[in-house]
């Protein structure tokens, strides 16, 4: 299903996982801006805009894993929908160097707007799929960049975050991919709980087994990437929540 704020695929598919995807496109509705936020096209390449690479390997694990997945249809910079409505950060005016002119002057009537037409309806959507099986476990994906301006550049492939409110598979999943030989970040390359985020919101809240997966984009850009890591993630998820006990 394919609606303006999100595309859900498979969602009569029996897995227990749902795979989520927050960040997967870079799409500003023409009904923003005529379609733009004001900043250069390779800034809407970047990092800030969406997670790239993410989608497409937020599909083909779904896939492997026989799983449903949910992925947002609109750009972080729109309206981010992985921050609770109150965060200061749901409208970004300033990202990694870039200034967003299209949200400098953006006030509250704004911002409604864009809750009820992308946040709202993307939010309600995965918590039907959350809530389609008593049993749920989410699995959301993400990407990072290797390096923001003026900071080092992450040693990371992978991190994998989770919340001090539910470690159960989080510390697991850590030392499964390191046994894979994968350099991987323990709640890294950021905390791993925040209030209000997607993961608070559909798993914390009800209980629900969760983990976030952050792939580094340069390893997930181009198609080969995201399928050698679906491949390589469905490998560690298949049987986690089992070896888990859940």
């Amino acid at each position: 299903m394919t609606a303006e704020a999100f595309t859900t695929i498979g969602p009569a598919r029996d897995s227990r996982w749902l795979i989520t995807c927050d960040h997967a496109t870079n799409r500003v509705p023409d009904w923003v801006g005529g379609g733009s936020l004001g900043i250069a096209p390779e800034d809407m390449a970047r990092h800030i805009a969406y997670d790239v690479g993410a989608a497409g390997l937020a599909v083909r694990l779904a896939e492997r894993l026989g799983a449903p997945a949910i992925l947002s249809d609109f750009s972080r910079l729109v309206i981010d929908p992985n921050r609770g409505e109150d965060d200061p950060t749901l409208l970004m005016r300033l990202y990694d160097g870039t200034v967003i002119p299209a949200n400098r002057h953006a006030g509250p009537a704004e911002r409604e707007r864009r809750l009820d037409r992308l946040y709202r309806p993307y939010h309600a959507a995965y918590a039907a799929l959350a809530a389609a099986r008593p049993d749920r476990a989410i699995c959301a994906i993400h990407s990072f960049t290797r390096q923001l301006r003026g900071r080092p550049r992450r040693p990371w492939a992978v991190g994998v975050l989770y919340s001090h409110h539910d470690e159960r598979l989080g510390p697991p999943l850590i030392r499964e991919c390191r046994a894979q030989g994968w350099i991987t970040g323990d709640n890294e390359p950021y905390a791993g709980h925040l209030d209000g985020d997607s993961i608070d919101r559909h798993a914390l809240a009800h209980g629900r087994p969760n983990v976030l997966i952050e792939v580094r984009n340069d390893l997930i850009a181009a198609a080969e990437g995201q399928a050698l890591w679906a491949e390589r993630l469905a490998g560690v998820l298949d049987g986690l929540l089992g070896r888990c006990g859940l």
